[in-house]
């Protein structure tokens, strides 16, 4: 699939608690049926989350929010096809995922008002605003990213990292204050190539076992000198050595090895993912998570289309979408779905009006997400736009819902407050009330 650049030039607590207050207000029973909520709102639905974002911001009109009455320059050159729930309409490049459209669940009723690339990526990254106005091609972090968050909070096999992301980090999915080892294991290297080998996870050519466990000792011996400044005062070679560590770790577990042997797949699978790098990631993710890795970012970029958006989309699309639908569909053969929350979702959505050199530029006033297992209640959508898609008019809906919807489908309390090295409390989300429509 083509790479293109973003427009900046850059490749690259309504949470239940229970009281004194409402032992004494409510008695006994009101106190235990409010116990009992609360342990329900934060039941674990789902073991792991692959989450594919679109970077750029992907339209909601050539995608799952089409408005096929709209006047020509609002609704496109793009016609709209059925899908398997009655009433509900795709654009017309999304055929496979319309014919499973009843195994999905469409927001379409997200909303925020960070309008460019550095600030929405924050926001839907992490569910926190940035805390200071930021420029479209900046890379921040003021905030714990979702898989980050899920790294902390959530185990990994023995020498597994918890979140990986491939084939690069988003610029907002590091761990800010949370430390370098809840930051993402990238996977630059393209899998659907012959020799594709996930660096420092398998020994260099003519390093043999022997060689390797002594360097390991020469190594360990070398940490046992006093560090020129301890740990409380910032040693940098710290975040160094817990990316060694976790190579080390890599290197040594046969799960991770298994895991990342995507040639042990059958050439059918294979086909069915597609043959390009996102198909092949996918499939990747795929195995990551069937080994027990809890979260997976699959970045893509390429959707910040302001020119010629019907042109780059004709094939952009099409691959795009099919290797979405089936890793849906392997992970419900493989009795998987139920247990993976699969998301798909961009920074934003694009303007109605089609501009002058026939792209969409940003507007976050509107946007899709796509949800899929995980024990998401499927065949639905929440949420809608006006009748010319410019705006979240129905359930409107906030990133902070969305953040909040991912940590509490994963068993994480989205209210949870962590406290940063320097001691200040920070909770997960600010508003960790979760999308109600989107848990079992």
């Amino acid at each position: 699939m083509t790479k293109r650049r973003n427009c900046e030039g850059v490749t690259r607590r309504d949470g239940l608690r229970l009281g004194l207050g409402s032992l004494l207000g409510g008695g006994l029973v009101g106190a235990l049926r409010t116990r009992a909520e609360a342990a329900s709102l934060h039941a674990r639905e789902a073991d792991a989350c692959i989450l594919i974002w679109m970077d750029g911001g992907p339209t909601h009109y050539e995608t799952f929010d089409p408005k096929p009455d709209a006047p020509i320059e609002v609704r496109g050159e793009f016609s709209t096809i059925s899908t398997n729930l009655p009433g509900v309409r795709f654009s017309k490049h999304l055929t496979q995922l319309a014919a499973i459209a009843d195994r999905l669940a469409i927001v379409r009723s997200i909303r925020h008002n960070q309008g460019n690339h550095g600030a929405g990526n924050h926001y839907m990254m992490t569910g926190s605003p940035p805390r200071i106005p930021v420029g479209c091609g900046a890379f921040v972090s003021f905030h714990p990213s979702l898989g980050s968050v899920v790294s902390r909070e959530l185990d990994a096999p023995a020498g597994m990292p918890a979140y990986f992301s491939m084939p690069r980090m988003s610029r907002s999915g590091g761990p800010n204050f949370l430390g370098a080892k809840h930051g993402p294991f990238v996977v630059p290297d393209d899998p659907n190539s012959e020799g594709f080998r996930v660096r420092d996870v398998a020994l260099p050519g003519g390093l043999t076992g022997d060689r390797y466990t002594t360097r390991q000792e020469i190594r360990q011996q070398i940490d046992r000198m006093k560090r020129i400044q301890d740990e409380a005062a910032g040693d940098p070679l710290l975040a160094v050595d817990e990316f060694y560590q976790q190579g080390q770790q890599l290197i040594a577990s046969v799960e991770s090895q298994h895991a990342f042997d995507i040639h042990r797949e059958p050439v059918a699978v294979r086909e069915k993912y597609g043959r390009h790098g996102f198909g092949q990631r996918a499939l990747l993710a795929r195995r990551l998570v069937e080994a027990g890795v809890p979260f997976v970012t699959l970045y893509e970029g390429g959707w910040d289309h302001h020119r010629d958006i019907f042109n780059e989309l004709n094939g952009k699309l099409p691959p795009f979408e099919a290797s979405i639908a089936a890793l849906i569909l392997d992970l419900e053969s493989r009795g998987m779905l139920e247990r993976t929350l699969v998301v798909a979702l961009g920074e934003f959505g694009r303007t109605p009006k089609v501009n002058s050199r026939g792209g969409r530029d940003h507007w976050s006033n509107a946007m899709s997400v796509m949800l899929a297992g995980g024990g998401t209640p499927s065949g639905q959508i929440v949420g809608a736009t006006d009748r010319q898609g410019y705006s979240a008019v129905d359930r409107v809906l906030s990133p902070e819902n969305f953040a909040a919807t991912i940590y509490a489908k994963l068993g994480i309390d989205p209210g949870k407050i962590v406290h940063t090295p320097e001691g200040r409390p920070v909770p997960y989300v600010s508003d960790p009330t979760p999308i109600t429509e989107l848990m079992s």
